[in-house]
């Protein structure tokens, strides 16, 4: 027994000499300035990846923005390179049609979930493209960045989201996206009818009425099936001037903090209460 014990022991080490791979020891150390989340904004499957990434020269530190500012900078100064950047990314819901503004087409009394309310005739809401409101995307948000409103929309702490990606793929109606924080110019709408027919299920829809597109530089804004659309490779020249004249609101300037800018012609909504189920009770 003696024998066979060196043998093994003479066999493994000598294994383990052959096979051992070398990590370089820095991946440790950059794993430990990196957040943890594991939310995947960076392209990488997580902070291991990420940090094995960064010590390879793949990527620079300054591509996870979840990361502190300080954080990013001993990164760099540990494998001394430019820290680099990336623009923060956020999470962007295409829809402002709260239960005080889009009516109900049904009570939906199914499983409490927006999954669950698009399988039965694709939801209860009238506006048959706009949230549901039950909160998938929250429960799907690991990072508390995504609360309900008492209108029953989703709203989005720029601050606490990581761009993971889980609200975008948890929305069954696709109204999630992620955006550039540099992305202010927003159309807060997927309505797939136009005109009075939009508002006839939504007093915030858009109505395809063209006038963002008519205040914006030449190819900014066009109208495309009734629905303004924004082309972001002309980012730089938007500015709140073209919201101005939207009748409805449906297209906004997005400002810091969650903050919502409405053009001065949009309808104002005062109304806090959800719609009666009936039209006209």
């Amino acid at each position: 027994m003696l024998g066979l014990g060196v043998v093994l022991a003479v066999t493994l080490a000598v294994a383990n000499s052959k096979l051992y791979v070398y990590e370089d020891p820095r991946i440790d150390e950059v794993e430990e300035l990196l957040p943890g989340a594991n939310c995947g904004a960076c392209g990488t499957p997580g902070c291991r990846a990420f940090a094995e990434a960064c010590v390879g020269g793949a990527i620079s530190p300054g591509k996870c923005s979840v990361n502190t500012p300080e954080n990013t900078g001993a990164i760099a100064d540990l494998l001394g390179v430019d820290a680099g950047g990336a623009e923060k990314q956020v999470a962007r819901l295409a829809c402002a049609g709260g239960n005080h503004v889009a009516w109900q087409r049904a009570q939906y009394d199914g499983v409490q979930t927006c999954q669950g309310a698009t399988l039965v005739s694709n939801g209860s809401k009238s506006c048959v493209w706009g949230c549901l409101g039950l909160g998938d995307c929250q429960t799907a948000c690991e990072f508390g960045a995504i609360t309900m409103s008492a209108q029953g929309l989703p709203v989005v702490d720029e601050d606490r989201c990581t761009a993971c990606n889980a609200c975008v793929v948890a929305c069954p109606k696709d109204l999630f996206s992620l955006q550039p924080v540099s992305h202010r110019l927003w159309v807060a709408c997927k309505s797939l009818i136009q005109g009075d027919d939009a508002l006839e299920e939504c007093e915030v829809a858009c109505t395809g009425c063209g006038r963002c597109a008519m205040d914006a530089p030449d190819g900014l804004v066009r109208i495309e099936n009734g629905l303004a659309v924004v082309d972001y490779s002309r980012n730089r020249q938007a500015t709140p001037d073209i919201i101005q004249r939207c009748p409805t609101g449906a297209i906004v300037w997005l400002e810091s903090k969650g903050r919502v800018r409405k053009g001065a012609a949009a309808k104002k909504i005062t109304r806090k209460s959800p719609l009666p189920l009936t039209r006209g009770s």
